[in-house]
């Protein structure tokens, strides 16, 4: 199979899919040894607004810290870009509430995704949403 934006994509949807440590560190595992694609998952919960800002450096950290991107400004602006665009897509239904979910990173060559999927809540009456972002640079 021939990896691309799709497969990157689909990638980084099920590492913010994943339900615990070890399956995210096997998937990650999994997706490297396959695909040669380079994958990172990391958790956040918050009141959605205030946490905007902290959402998208939490995706930056934990990319440079696993090795996914590299600590240079195009890099770190793909994904922290991607990040803006899937929060744009979850915001309609987060405005004014908590969230708390896992963010995705994957990367193959010049193509990064990232996803966000989130429980949004207020007391017991839980609604969940995905976004996905996907930037390329060289």
């Amino acid at each position: 199979m021939e990896v691309g934006s799709k497969m990157v994509a689909t990638a980084a949807i099920k590492m913010a899919l994943s339900l615990s440590r070890p399956e995210e560190i096997a998937m990650k595992k999994s997706l490297f040894e396959q695909y040669g694609i380079k994958a990172v998952a990391v958790d956040y919960g918050g009141e959605f607004i205030a946490s905007v800002a902290k959402i998208v450096e939490r995706a930056v950290v934990a990319s440079k810290r696993e090795g996914v991107i590299k600590d240079t400004h195009p890099d770190e602006g793909a994904v922290a870009g991607a990040a803006r665009e899937a929060l744009a897509q979850i915001m309609p239904k987060a405005i004014g509430l908590n969230v708390g979910g896992k963010i995705g990173v994957a990367r193959f060559k010049d193509h990064i995704s990232v996803a966000i999927f989130f429980g949004i809540g207020l007391l017991h009456l839980d609604e969940v949403s995905i976004g996905l972002g996907h930037r390329a640079v060289p």
